[in-house]
């Protein structure tokens, strides 16, 4: 029996296990269900493998960045602090985790289709990495409670399935309003900050004269740099690393601070440097990291959609949150800026009242979470509540962003005191429920988390059918939009007369997918019947 025994032993130690080669696989077969060429079927299999050895490599030099940082932020202010980076997270866990979340992913995808299909949640959730960093999360509070691998690759793929097409119908009321029509859903997991901030912008809109649009306002042309994810996050990091920089040397004094970086610097201006290039480092080994992830999913993500589309026809997209971007561009940026500013009056609160009282890790603002989950919050409050609904609503999402993963740390185990963590609102509080259900001993704890999945369902079908279904549309029905063309509806910019906006908006991220054209008024019947020939 050994000549049937070794081989399979050697497929799943060497093969299966390994997470690279597993994607690589995955890919494989997506492609050959679509029917590609033998050379797109290799071409693809071997671009999703080395996209996540680049990740591997990514993380490696997150973590180098992060360690020195961490050590300045326990010196100088004696508690854990942390940058919330999807994909500084996911890269570290994947050494421990890898063919784990491999599998849970593709587990959740599989379910959610079943679930789009035979469900009135008829969404396909397309944002792949948010899907792979949804994964490793639900990995690692699943494994990190005591759940064997099995328990945590089919019940951690039931509640990734259950999440995929919920929290789009979650939004999508909102999501209706901000695009004009039903084509396209919200598929990316900062879906509790756009809720709050288009129900902020409903009640902030009851408050008063009716705020105008955002895309009324002219904006600072020197800003557009800030769309550059890479260029957002070395200069969140550098500025970051430069005032722990001088705090821990304030605090711990010269001999203690020059040796933070291993090599001892020489004197006050190469210290300082030396802070510069780590945080310069850290943007660079985000960028590997994204440009793996985004390797992988430009091979898997055609093959999950191509499947989908054989699966649940007639399904709505559910797409990465620059899909709002368009529709309000202005929005964006105002967006940014006021979830920033969120997330430094949230971290004030933790560093004065909830660290000292519970604990809580510091969590600093970081660029990229901020300007993502931010902006596309800008547009939700602005789509229902004008300008003053772009900059409470997305101030909000700030507040959420940086408290919910202080919360998430307590439950990720080992993970809880990496430097780093999740950061956009659906990890945090989906998170954190998990993680405290899974506490429970066992099977009672996978019962739990699997009740708590199925509360999510009941509550996303509800809305669908009781809501999305009838039609309803925060503050009335939406109108028609063509972001294109850089028109916008004159009943969310001053009325009837308002001028049409004529100066230079930011544009969209690169990548950012075109949103889909309005309705077209239906065909008129020919009134005559054709005469046959």
């Amino acid at each position: 029996m050994d000549w049937l025994i070794t081989p399979a032993t050697f497929l799943v130690n060497e093969i299966l296990s390994q997470p690279a080669y597993l994607i690589g696989l995955i890919t494989a077969a997506g492609l050959i269900a679509l029917k590609k060429s033998v050379g797109q079927i290799a071409g693809g299999a071997i671009k999703a493998t080395l996209g996540l050895l680049l990740v591997g490599a990514g993380a490696g030099l997150v973590t180098a960045a992060l360690d020195p940082l961490g050590k300045m932020i326990q010196g100088s202010t004696g508690t854990h602090g942390v940058i919330p980076t999807n994909e500084a997270i996911a890269g570290i866990a994947q050494d421990e985790f890898g063919a784990r979340v491999a599998w849970l992913m593709i587990t959740g995808f599989l379910v959610s289709l079943l679930l789009a299909r035979f469900t009135p949640l008829r969404y396909v959730f397309l944002t792949g990495h948010h899907m792979l960093f949804m994964a490793t999360l639900l990995t690692i509070v699943m494994a990190t409670a005591g759940q064997s691998s099995l328990a945590v690759v089919l019940g951690g793929g039931v509640l990734l399935g259950i999440l995929l097409v919920s929290l789009p119908a979650l939004a999508h009321p909102w999501t209706k309003k901000v695009t004009g029509d039903d084509s396209v859903a919200i598929g990316h997991f900062g879906t509790a900050g756009y809720i709050t901030a288009g129900a902020t912008g409903q009640v902030v809109n009851r408050i008063g004269k009716p705020s105008r649009s955002t895309e009324d306002m002219r904006l600072p042309e020197g800003l557009r740099f800030l769309r550059d994810s890479m260029v957002a996050t070395a200069l969140s990091m550098v500025l970051i690393y430069l005032v722990m920089s001088l705090l821990f040397l304030a605090k711990a004094g010269r001999a203690t601070a020059f040796k933070a970086f291993g090599t001892p610097a020489t004197g006050l201006g190469d210290y300082l440097m030396q802070s510069l290039m780590q945080g310069l480092q850290f943007g660079i080994a985000v960028a590997v990291i994204l440009f793996g992830v985004r390797t992988i999913l430009g091979e898997l993500v055609p093959a999950f959609q191509g499947i989908a589309q054989r699966v649940v026809p007639g399904a709505k997209p559910a797409l990465d949150a620059p899909i709002v971007f368009p529709y309000a561009q202005n929005a964006v940026l105002v967006g940014f800026i006021f979830s920033f500013l969120g997330g430094l009056t949230a971290l004030a609160a933790l560093i004065w009242i909830l660290n000292p009282a519970f604990g809580l890790a510091l969590v600093l603002p970081g660029l990229v979470p901020h300007f993502f989950t931010g902006g596309a919050a800008g547009v939700y409050g602005n789509a229902t509540g004008g300008r003053r609904g772009a900059v409470a609503g997305s101030f909000l999402n700030g507040v959420l962003i940086t408290f919910l993963p202080a919360l998430l740390l307590r439950v990720l185990g080992s993970f809880g005191d990496a430097n780093t963590t999740f950061g956009d609102a659906d990890f945090g509080w989906f998170g954190t429920l998990l993680g405290n259900v899974a506490k429970l001993d066992g099977a009672a704890g996978l019962v739990g988390m699997l009740a708590l999945g199925l509360v999510v369902l009941a509550g996303a079908w509800l809305m669908q059918v009781r809501v999305v279904d009838s039609g309803w549309v925060p503050g009335g029905a939406a109108p028609d939009a063509t972001p294109s063309d850089g028109r916008h509806d004159p009943a969310t910019t001053g009325g009837e007369n308002a001028a049409p906006t004529r100066h230079a908006k930011i544009a969209p991220p690169a990548g950012a997918p075109t949103p889909p054209p309005p309705p077209q008024p239906a065909a008129q019947a020919p009134t005559q019947r054709a005469q046959p020939s």
